[in-house]
């Protein structure tokens, strides 16, 4: 993990994963971005094991620009989170942005972020207007945010735009996390004593297609609930106890009709119905008590979260750079 420079103002994280077609107008933008701001700088690009030519352009754009480029190689993909990560624990900078390499967000808006850091947020968080996605892109969002808003104490209103500002201080506390899958806006705004929000532009993607499925997005918005919250799991334990309450009344109400008109049938397939939709409410149940054990394991076996091939900076090119040195208890066996 590098220390901050107090040389440095602004260090600009990117992820990148098979984006090589619309790199070269990502470099002409950035590049132009951050020069007209007048600050010290640096970029880090964190390739997260991408299979096109995406790797020889950062290095190619390195070789150019070596005093304000820098590139971190992931042996292998490790997603787009974990390699945010990877170029936080590298980052120098009193401000850390961080920005998607598909030109959706402008690089043009980082100078707005800076400005907000300027007059006293310590993570600024962003908000697309107009979002030129697909229509069932911003209906599943819609959705992950309203669930999201209800089972944890985050409050970010478009959690899909990873164009954000983050003050060192923030950075640092999210260095010092060891959670093997997380969501880096949110604990951003974890961490955050002065968040604010603005709007950001957004466009069409320049090339390529979005790495985020319907199922990936889910996966992710499961991550961030029970990376956050326990709300889960205390939701169905009030559905279990209102359902075990109900289910008595119903059976007393069976057993005094019995007594009362006697034996019958008719009701058999609506008792179907409502075991039917219990046992659904129980795999459920069960489904989200086996994310959290399963994040549980994850936890424990203590596996590096990612693994960096080589780094390119200051001018030179290191291979095989070690990201975590776990260190195991030896027992002494008596």
């Amino acid at each position: 993990m590098n220390n901050p420079s107090p040389t440095i103002k602004l260090s600009v994280v990117i992820p990148i994963f098979n984006e090589e077609p619309g790199l070269p107008q990502l470099f002409e933008r950035l590049y132009a971005s951050l020069d007209a701001l007048h600050l010290p700088y640096e970029i880090i690009f964190v390739d997260d094991g991408s299979t096109d030519h995406s790797v020889s352009a950062l290095r190619d754009q390195f070789e150019k620009r070596p005093e304000v480029t820098r590139v971190i190689i992931l042996a292998r993909n490790a997603g787009q989170h974990m390699a945010i990560m990877a170029g936080f624990a590298r980052a120098r900078g009193t401000y850390v942005v961080t920005l998607d390499a598909d030109l959706q967000n402008p690089p043009e808006e980082i100078g707005r972020i800076v400005a907000a850091m300027d007059a006293g947020a310590d993570y600024v968080g962003t908000v697309r207007k107009m979002r030129q996605d697909a229509w069932w892109r911003k209906s599943a969002s819609g959705l992950i945010n309203r669930v999201r808003e209800r089972t944890t104490q985050i409050r970010i209103t478009d959690q899909g735009c990873m164009l954000r500002g983050y003050h060192r201080n923030v950075v640092d506390a999210i260095n010092r996390c060891n959670e093997v899958s997380t969501f880096v806006p949110a604990l951003g705004y974890a961490f955050a004593r002065h968040p604010v929000e603005i709007e950001v532009g957004h466009a069409e993607r320049v090339a390529g297609e979005s790495k985020y499925s319907f199922y990936r997005l889910i996966r992710l918005n499961f991550d961030l609930m029970t990376g956050f919250s326990v709300a889960p799991l205390q939701f169905f334990s009030m559905i279990g106890l209102l359902t075990a309450v109900a289910s008595l009344c119903f059976v007393l109400i069976l057993a005094v009709r019995r007594l009362i008109v006697g034996p019958e049938v008719e009701g058999l397939f609506t008792l179907f119905g409502i075991a039917f939709f219990l046992i659904g409410m129980l795999l459920l149940g069960l489904g989200v008590v086996g994310e959290y054990i399963g994040r549980i394991y994850e936890q424990v076996r203590q596996r590096p979260r990612y693994t960096i091939a080589a780094v390119m900076e200051d001018g030179i090119e290191t291979q095989t750079v070690p990201v975590f040195k776990i260190e195991r208890r030896r027992e002494t066996v008596e």
